[in-house]
């Protein structure tokens, strides 16, 4: 999903946002997910406009990551999401971008390969299309996520 996909020109927002003096925003979802389930959205402020049109055109494409609290469910009262750990968060992101090389490597043989948006996603960041936005909570995650970019040989 793209926050374009979902975005609100009614919202009283944008007038408020407006009003404050603030003309252009960076849209990204939440914190719940290491890495974004939405692929986020630069727009131009304009009061009374079609959705469509408060998008700025040629901006780089971006993801939102997440690192910390949020996303090891610290706080969950059921205990049933993975990752439950630091260490968890590092896998997922192993994980994912193991599976996004082989599924780049797949599509460039040539066979017949089923399309998979997720996929296509991680291989723009692999291919250096995509840029990430994350943040963390302390200096060990920055530097775990570091550490996976220097493994899967991408830039944050």
């Amino acid at each position: 999903m793209t926050i374009e996909d979902v975005l609100d020109d009614e919202s009283i927002d944008i007038y408020r946002n407006l009003a404050g003096g603030v003309t252009s925003i960076q849209i990204l979802h939440g914190s719940a997910n290491p890495i974004g389930g939405g692929i986020t959205a630069i727009i131009k402020l304009k009061w009374g406009e079609a959705a469509d049109d408060l998008i700025y055109d040629n901006t780089p494409k971006l993801i939102k990551f997440a690192l910390g609290e949020n996303v090891k469910q610290s706080r969950s009262r059921t205990n049933s999401r993975f990752p439950q750990s630091r260490m968890g968060v590092e896998q997922v992101f192993v994980d994912y971008f193991t599976r996004a090389k082989a599924y780049d490597q797949f599509k460039k043989s040539g066979k017949p390969y089923r399309h998979d948006a997720e996929m296509e996603t991680l291989v723009e960041i692999l291919n250096g299309e995509r840029f990430i936005s994350c943040h963390s909570y302390v200096q060990s995650e920055i530097n775990m996520l570091m550490k996976v970019a220097e493994q899967f040989d991408f830039r944050i």
